[in-house]
């Protein structure tokens, strides 16, 4: 068995999302991964305790994940509340079991303040986008883990299939 793949959890089909939502992404990749044992499913911002449903949260001031581990950018909830620490912990968390469980890939659900490898939201609210990643996907990567987007699942597929 080749590398192991560490799995935003509403890829996977469970409602963890802000809202309650899963957002679930079928290919034959993953049944194939699910199959080998490759697979390792997290919701970093759960793991750190946070709950179902919570409020919308983005990276303020069009900042990006590596300036919230780095502490020039904060985590805010839509009605403004701080939840910086709780992002903080959930990449430390996500990176933790990274590592114990051996994986050197992450799939990651786009667009959250977490997970997001591609794109993030601005701070704004409004569903502006910004090129650029969340807290775990900046803290994974800047720790050796390629990190993949659910939009770039034949990407990573094609790049494990090569092995």
């Amino acid at each position: 068995m080749g590398a192991k793949i560490l799995v935003s959890a509403c890829l996977m089909g469970h409602a963890v999302r802000y809202g309650g939502q899963a957002k679930p992404l079928v290919h034959p990749a993953l049944d194939r991964w699910r199959e080998e044992g490759r697979l390792v499913t997290i919701c970093p911002e759960m793991s750190a305790g946070m709950p179902v449903p919570r409020l919308p949260a983005e990276i303020a001031a069009g900042k990006a994940g590596a300036d919230v581990l780095s502490g020039a950018a904060r985590v805010l909830e839509s009605q403004g509340g701080d939840v910086t620490d709780g992002f903080r912990q959930a990449a430390e968390n996500a990176l933790a079991l990274a590592r114990e469980t051996g994986c050197a890939y992450a799939l990651l659900i786009d667009g959250s303040p977490s997970c997001g490898s591609g794109f993030i939201y601005d701070g704004s609210f409004t569903g502006h986008r910004l090129p650029g990643e969340g807290v775990t996907a900046a803290l994974l990567r800047a720790n050796g883990i390629r990190v993949f987007s659910d939009r770039e699942i034949e990407t990573l597929a094609a790049l494990i299939d090569a092995q």
